[in-house]
């Protein structure tokens, strides 16, 4: 019986606390700022987010040690635009390619 107060107690206190943390809605609306330009959000942030996501996976798919993965992956990860501009100049990906691509059938 006790387990179980304590147990629902715990879980008020964590719904209490994310219901204080959660961001209050606004209720103005701005005149079309879909750009979001320091917010990290809006169609530059998707755009930054999908070129990440494909640096992840060549990186994941290429035949690099895995040492040399683990730190592209967060050099990447840590800094986005930056990271990722980095790793298209500097990381000699043509050596790399694991040739793992589609093949013509004969």
């Amino acid at each position: 019986m006790q387990n179980a107060l304590f147990s629902a107690f715990v879980a008020q206190l964590c719904m209490a606390s994310l219901a204080l943390a959660a961001p209050i809605a606004e209720t103005t609306t701005t005149a079309g700022n879909a750009w979001q330009y320091g917010t990290g959000g809006g169609v530059l942030g998707l755009l930054v987010l999908i070129l990440d996501i494909i640096v992840f996976l060549e990186v994941i798919k290429s035949n690099r040690p895995p040492s040399h993965k683990i730190i592209w992956c967060l050099v990447v990860f840590l800094f986005p635009i930056v990271g990722m501009a980095i790793y298209w100049l500097f990381s000699n990906r043509a050596a790399h390619n694991s040739g793992s691509g589609y093949e013509a059938l004969p």
